[in-house]
């Protein structure tokens, strides 16, 4: 094994020379094949006819038995007075239980398609080292969140997916409504100029709901190797919420409990001292009681 870098030429480089390219950019590399994938199952069926996802994000059907919905979108549904399908339902239930098991905002950093606008953002960000800019309050997704659902409430109707930008992706890339496309591009110019990683980590609601979904998923990102952190800074850098970081490296709880962790794995990634790991809590505390 070649010697660590004491200090880096650049971001990630002491990973890249330590570890080797791929090993430095796997997750990054897995979590961009896991969108594509995801669009190409839906897009095969408007362009091909293999209809094997049926639908978008927002509510789809798998191979045409299966139902799978956003649940915010049923949520938005229920609070507009109507009750929805039952397909919608259990549809919602469906994709809420498999993100309770795999973490909430893994749909943030595995699936959903403005993750590829933002984390682009970011990465320019970086290459012209644009100042880091005052961010805008965590809690304030919640906020919103709270006003996407009661907003039909008031309106009767689901206002936010007028606006919501998983949906516009998808309209437009499967179907070409390239109406929407504008917020799309003000997502990137609101990340890239204003306030960085403005949308994902405080702005959207979808996030939010996902993170409360996902509070007692099993499967976690730990700092396993916490003493032999150089405090290089790079997973501070490249991670989309820095603030779960810090009590993993300095405190006593190794794990990353904090549900606003999106499991990018950019973090495993980019260190050299190979510090993080994906664990399973549930495995772990079974093993400790041994």
């Amino acid at each position: 094994m070649k010697r660590l870098s004491i200090k880096k030429d650049s971001f990630a480089q002491a990973a890249i020379d330590e570890l080797g390219w791929w090993r430095a950019h796997k997750f990054l590399f897995l979590r961009r094949t896991s969108q594509l994938s995801v669009f190409t199952l839906f897009a095969i069926g408007p362009w091909f006819g293999l209809w094997f996802l049926k639908g978008n994000l927002s509510s789809s059907e798998l191979l045409g038995m299966i139902p799978l919905s956003d649940p915010l979108v049923s949520l938005q549904v229920l609070m507009t007075g109507h009750v929805p399908e039952l397909s919608l339902l259990l549809g919602a239930l469906i994709i809420t239980l498999f993100y309770v098991i795999a973490g909430g905002r893994v749909f943030c950093s595995w699936v959903c398609p403005v993750n590829v606008i933002t984390d682009c953002a970011s990465w320019l960000r970086r290459q012209f080292n644009l100042p880091r800019t005052s961010e805008m309050p965590k809690n304030l997704r919640y906020y919103l969140l709270v006003m996407v659902l009661g907003l039909p409430l008031l309106t009767g109707i689901t206002v936010w997916e007028w606006v919501n930008p998983v949906p516009l992706f998808y309209r437009a890339m499967l179907f070409g409504v390239g109406s929407g496309l504008w917020t799309l591009l003000a997502i990137f110019l609101l990340d890239l100029f204003i306030s960085e990683r403005a949308w994902c980590s405080h702005l959207c609601p979808t996030g939010a709901l996902f993170a409360l979904i996902g509070k007692l998923s099993p499967v976690k990102v730990s700092a396993v190797n916490a003493k032999n952190c150089d405090n290089c800074m790079d997973c501070f850098t490249v991670c989309p919420e820095r603030q779960v970081l810090k009590p993993a490296l300095k405190g006593k709880q190794m794990m990353i409990t904090d549900s606003d962790c999106t499991q990018c794995g950019r973090c495993i990634d980019v260190c050299a001292q190979r510090v993080f790991q994906y664990q399973n809590r549930i495995a772990l505390k079974a093993e400790n009681k041994k």
